[in-house]
């Protein structure tokens, strides 16, 4: 099942089932109860299929990215916060500020939390996930280690448009299946599979609840492999899992 939300050609944003090139509105994220007459996909714009309370993103997730880079892999996600205000959808533009130096997309694996969980355990982690969607945590890297006393991750990843997510929230896929892939122009820049993760959905959740209440559409994003390169005004940047869907945003000034 997708999840997606959409704003209508007048005006109205809705939250509901993907099917047949036609959104079915729900009352809200989750829920069974129908809101209305289904809308046709393509006279509306597609909006960020969900709106987190928490946008977690972890660093030195996976295997073949800890190796390149000599990174021991942590006993504990490694994770950051990126604001509500860095949410962007697909199709969105995302403009980089004047004069922030080298800038970098981030293709990932997001998951969606379908249910209030506070120190849950790996086993019941699997009941908290409503579903998968598609990630671009866009960084700044310069602004990241400007200053050598202070690490500046929600700054680096939290400018206006920097937290990419969408198309939709897959419920009905195994992520274990999932290649993620970045393209940049078309051409692909990133392509590597989600099974190479050190910590997989249930025990980053798990973790993480020991730490925070998590909440029905917060997103944790599980982090990017090798292949995350430089990006520029004018590009095309698309974030691609088979199953989940196409991710696309343009880089502005």
């Amino acid at each position: 099942m997708e999840w997606a939300r959409i704003k209508t050609a007048d005006g109205q944003v809705l939250t509901g089932i993907v099917a047949d090139g036609l959104l079915h509105p729900r009352s809200a994220f989750g829920s069974d109860q129908d809101a209305g007459l289904p809308v046709a996909l393509d006279r509306a714009t597609m909006l960020p299929p969900c709106i987190p309370g928490k946008f977690i993103g972890l660093w030195n997730n996976f295997h073949a990215a800890a190796t390149q880079n000599g990174l021991t892999p942590p006993e504990h996600p490694l994770f950051f916060l990126k604001p509500l205000s860095s949410l962007a959808g697909p199709g969105s533009t995302v403009t980089l500020p004047p004069d922030i130096g080298r800038v970098i997309y981030e293709g990932e694996l997001g998951i969606v939390i379908g249910q209030t969980c506070k120190n849950i355990s790996v086993e019941r982690a699997q009941d908290a996930i409503f579903g998968y969607t598609c990630v671009n945590d866009i960084t700044a890297l310069e602004v990241l280690n400007a200053d050598p006393s202070f690490p500046q991750w929600a700054r680096a990843k939290g400018f206006d448009g920097f937290g990419v997510i969408g198309p939709v929230i897959q419920t009905d896929v195994d992520w274990q299946d999932l290649t993620i892939k970045t393209l940049v122009n078309d051409r692909e820049r990133q392509s590597y599979p989600a099974s190479d993760m050190i910590m997989p959905p249930q025990e980053i959740i798990s973790h993480l609840s020991q730490d925070m209440t998590l909440h029905p559409g917060d997103v944790i994003a599980c982090g990017t492999s090798i292949g995350a390169r430089p990006i520029r005004a004018g590009q095309n940047v698309t974030v691609s899992i088979e199953g989940i869907g196409d991710l696309p945003v343009t880089i502005g000034t």
